[in-house]
């Protein structure tokens, strides 16, 4: 028997789910045996805000055992990811896509304009505080951290303190606990954040055998939205303090495959708001996403970003992403 893969994962119980999908169809579809590698990032030691511990915080441990060896690849949120590559790291491949759309959960099976006026919602995203704000439900907004089932336990544990909570629909979709939305948001109310719902499997760039072997896994239409997304998010070089949005749906067109890309850029209290839309091919997927940031930032979204106090590119969130 071959000599297992090192895969490398953070602890939590979604991480662990995710890398594990992950190893049983690298097994499936070449044979070679995969061990899961627990590695602790900064992000799961500290309780603080995403953003004060900044940008990468979930990937930079997994990054540093893969440059020095002691895993062979790592499974990432891919929204996790700084907008910046990482020197001799490749990402060989983006496995189909989950749902990328907002999950809500609320006390007493609850949409979202179910709840009443002063109803408490806790959510890990600034994306997600700015659009909740931005829907005028007159809704008391808290950002949150933890993992997926300490999340939940604050609406549906014998502890709860909060009438509902935002999560990533994936998230709950790979744990085995869609039973418990409420609601799965619409992108016209609530727009993801970019490459959410995606996975980003990364191995050494000059181990062209791993490279080859993972392609197998690549799904080039989640990989093409996800380039898009990002391409928007980069090209604003939005940080942790930047409520960015962006959803990119392929669908066929006259001449083919054709990508729909919506991007948003949103003030944290949802006063101020810029949404706009640009299609093309997959081919030309980081052209669009730039060239719709570009027309964002002419409609003033840096006002809205206020760069100044930003570390650059990279993600916007209190937490774990999904």
């Amino acid at each position: 028997m071959s000599t297992p893969l090192r895969l490398g994962t953070r602890g939590s119980a979604l991480a662990m789910a995710q890398s594990g999908h992950v190893a049983e169809a690298i097994t499936a579809a070449t044979g070679r045996p995969v061990e899961l590698v627990e590695v602790v990032t900064a992000g799961d030691r500290s309780s603080a805000p995403v953003q004060r511990l900044g940008v990468g915080v979930f990937v930079s441990a997994l990054r540093d055992a893969l440059t020095a060896g002691t895993i062979d690849l790592a499974v990432h949120s891919y929204k996790d990811l700084p907008t910046a590559g990482a020197s001799g790291l490749h990402v060989a491949a983006v496995p189909p896509r989950q749902d990328p759309r907002d999950a809500l959960v609320a006390t007493g099976g609850r949409t979202l304009a179910e709840l009443p006026p002063g109803a408490v919602v806790g959510t890990g995203a600034l994306r997600r505080i700015a659009q909740l704000h931005a829907l005028g439900l007159h809704l008391e907004v808290t950002p949150i951290r933890g993992n997926v089932d300490s999340r939940l336990a604050r609406v549906l544990g014998p502890d709860a303190d909060l009438d509902a909570v935002v999560v990533a629909r994936a998230g709950l979709a790979r744990l085995g606990r869609t039973d418990v939305i409420t609601e799965t948001l619409d992108p016209m109310l609530m727009l993801p954040a970019p490459a959410q719902g995606a996975l980003a499997v990364e191995c050494r760039a000059d181990d062209s055998d791993l490279v080859e072997l993972l392609a197998v896994l690549d799904h080039a239409p989640s990989r093409a939205a996800v380039v898009a997304e990002r391409a928007l998010l980069a090209t604003l070089e939005a940080g942790c303090s930047a409520p960015v949005a962006a959803y990119a749906e392929l669908a066929e067109g006259d001449a083919g495959d054709e990508i729909y890309l919506r991007g948003a850029v949103i003030s944290p209290d949802g006063s101020r708001d810029i949404r706009l839309s640009r299609t093309g091919t997959p081919a030309d997927a980081a052209e669009i996403g730039k060239a719709l940031a570009a027309e964002l930032l002419e409609l003033g979204a840096d006002s809205i970003l206020g760069h100044e106090g930003s570390t650059g590119p990279g993600t916007q969130q209190f937490g774990s992403t999904e």
